[in-house]
């Protein structure tokens, strides 16, 4: 009888929930909890010994060289952060750092603060030297925040991990980016996996998908607010006005492959409304949504009905 092994832990300012089904899930969860803190010292924005804040300290003085992960996921961040209508800018750092949404000292920043902090997020200025793996920002306080795709990418390299361990199943869950590899319990082999309903506690599922092998990230204005007066901010920064995105949708969840494709696609389209995201997904190979709106209605893309619960 294989062995479950189930931990949770605190990380990337999460909270990370472990399971794992198999012959040496209490090896292969060690290791996992090893993964994810080595990428957690890679990635951080909010620890200033990391491999991606070397990068930050240096901005408008000289080049990083880094590591090839590190500037992997930096290269495609920067493609994505340079398209037309993308949502996503991981050069964003330090709009995020000024509000500080979620963490303490939360703030709602002058007109004037973010305006100039605004002319510090030009994707178009993180230089990129392949041949050395290096990173250069052109301005000082320019800064380079993953936070939008490192749980993807992590998740990716661990599910990487377990296809070549002997395990019978895994569900990885970093604070609301889920992966489920193998087989579940139930008869048709597929695991359920429950989308949070936007004004409900945490564990209150509005939808149900099947899944197997595939990962659910869902993205919602609901999960850091700061209060003022009668004005609730959420966390989810528009960098194209410096404002939290102002939207119908409360959530979006893109179920995918590749993780990394989830994290990428939530903010890219975090911003557009409802009907613009449907038709976007639509037309891409491989990855499928569901929103909710401000309603709480349920909207999805063509190939996911099937699988809803």
């Amino acid at each position: 009888m294989p062995n479950k092994v189930v931990k949770q832990l605190h990380l990337m300012g999460t909270v990370i929930d472990i399971t794992v089904v198999g012959n040496k899930a209490e090896e292969v969860v060690e290791k996992t909890v090893r993964m994810l803190e080595y990428y957690e010292k890679m990635f951080s924005a909010n620890d200033d010994t990391s491999e991606l804040m070397k990068i930050n300290f240096n901005a408008g003085k000289t080049d990083t060289k880094v590591s090839p992960e590190l500037y992997n996921l930096i290269s495609l961040g920067k493609y994505h952060s340079m398209k037309d209508d993308s949502f996503l800018n991981i050069a964003i750092g330090p709009l995020i750092k000024e509000w500080k949404i979620g963490f303490e000292g939360a703030l709602v920043p002058s007109k004037e603060v973010i305006e100039s902090l605004l002319r510090k997020t030009n994707p178009e200025k993180i230089i990129l030297s392949p041949n050395t793996h290096s990173i250069y920002l052109e301005d000082k306080q320019m800064e380079i925040d993953l936070g939008a795709l490192a749980k993807g990418f992590i998740t990716d390299k661990v599910v990487e991990y377990y296809k070549q361990q002997d395990i019978t199943s895994a569900i990885l869950n970093l604070g609301g980016n889920v992966v489920v590899y193998g087989e579940s319990h139930h008869p048709d082999g597929y695991f359920r996996v429950g989308i949070q309903h936007p004004t409900e506690p945490r564990s209150h599922c509005l939808v149900t998908i099947q899944a197997k092998n595939e990962s659910i990230v869902t993205s919602g204005i609901y999960e850091r607010t700061l209060t003022v007066g009668k004005t609730i901010y959420h966390h989810i920064i528009n960098p194209k006005t410096g404002y939290p995105i102002e939207t119908d949708v409360v959530s979006l969840t893109i179920i995918s492959k590749q993780s990394v494709d989830g994290e990428i696609w939530t903010t890219r389209l975090f911003g557009k409304n409802t009907k613009e995201i449907i038709s976007i997904v639509n037309q891409l190979d491989g990855i499928e949504c569901v929103v909710i709106d401000k309603t709480n209605k349920v909207f999805t893309s063509d190939m996911i009905k099937t699988k809803l619960m």
